[in-house]
């Protein structure tokens, strides 16, 4: 079942409310998947030369600021760290994946859950209510964001289980459906260099997508390669550093609105979700046409 979510911010007054629309959307979909529920939040990206990462550990009683201290000893840099429920985000004068490298190395328990330079991830099990409160979602400033909320119809309820997946730097993917041939699309990309840590075939997606972008293809690009190569029924919200992009595949059984006002653009995988947006009586509103490539990106400045 599942639910999707995601904002993209036209405005510098979403982009300071970012945090609270998506809590609100992320809870009109808690009925949808009350097992476990993320997000993916675009905002703060650190300067060329640095590197953002989102740790997540079973030990509360980590010492997040010692880890951010062995990081910057190891790679001869500056490091920082904000810790968020039992997430952190550490900032680092490094490149993404030496940063990366390190923390798998000297701390294998932690989960890497992203990578880059703007993007943070936050997911955990539990539902999507509670889990708004704990990562204080409400607080969040950024230009864009996902979410999802899970219904674990497959697999076990696990965090590592949980969306969004991000298999690439500043790359992520949510994914409301099922694929019938990540097992062997899941080996094809690991002979490309694509790593992966869990068994869903939502990561396999996000790998895809992440070795198209990889390979020099658009978001859009990318996205309609996913037409071709992967079989089965979904819906697909992805976010690059500048991207925003829906594809529902060619049967669309999976249900999914678009919305879009001057400030905004939304998805979700009902109206309501979109219902909560200040604006949202006078947006444009669609239903995203099967195996049409729907994508926004933002102006970069120089």
């Amino acid at each position: 079942m599942c639910g999707i979510v995601g904002l993209f911010a036209k405005s510098a007054e979403v982009e300071e409310r970012l945090g609270e629309h998506l809590e609100a959307m992320l809870v009109q979909m808690s009925d949808r998947g009350p097992d476990s529920a993320g997000v993916a939040v675009y905002r703060d990206p650190v300067a060329e030369g640095w590197s953002k990462l989102t740790l997540q550990s079973a030990d509360p009683a980590i010492a997040w600021g010692a880890v951010a201290a062995g990081l910057a000893d190891a790679v001869g840099g500056e490091a920082a760290v904000e810790a968020r429920a039992n997430h952190a985000v550490v900032t680092v004068e490094a490149e993404p994946s030496a940063a990366e490298a390190w923390v798998r190395r000297a701390h294998p328990a932690l989960r890497v859950m992203s990578a880059g330079r703007a993007i943070e991830i936050y997911k955990e099990t539990g539902r999507p209510e509670l889990f708004a409160e704990r990562f204080r979602l409400s607080e969040l400033q950024g230009t864009h964001a996902l979410g999802h909320t899970r219904m674990a119809t497959e697999s076990r309820v696990t965090t590592e289980g949980s969306h969004p997946f991000s298999t690439g730097l500043d790359v992520c993917l949510v994914h409301n459906g099922s694929l019938s041939n990540h097992n062997r699309l899941r080996r094809e990309l690991r002979r490309e260099g694509i790593e992966f840590w869990t068994e869903n075939d939502t990561e396999v997606a996000a790998g895809y997508v992440a070795w198209r972008l990889r390979e020099g293809a658009t978001l859009e690009q990318a996205l309609e390669g996913c037409l071709a190569d992967l079989d089965g029924f979904y819906t697909f919200l992805v976010g690059t550093t500048d991207g925003f992009a829906v594809l529902r595949d060619p049967i669309a059984c999976k249900p999914a609105v678009l919305a879009e006002t001057d400030d905004w653009v939304a998805m979700g995988s009902e109206w309501r979700a979109i219902a909560v947006l200040p604006g949202s009586a006078d947006a444009r509103m669609w239903e995203p046409e099967p195996g049409v490539v729907y994508a926004w990106e933002r102006q970069v400045v120089a």
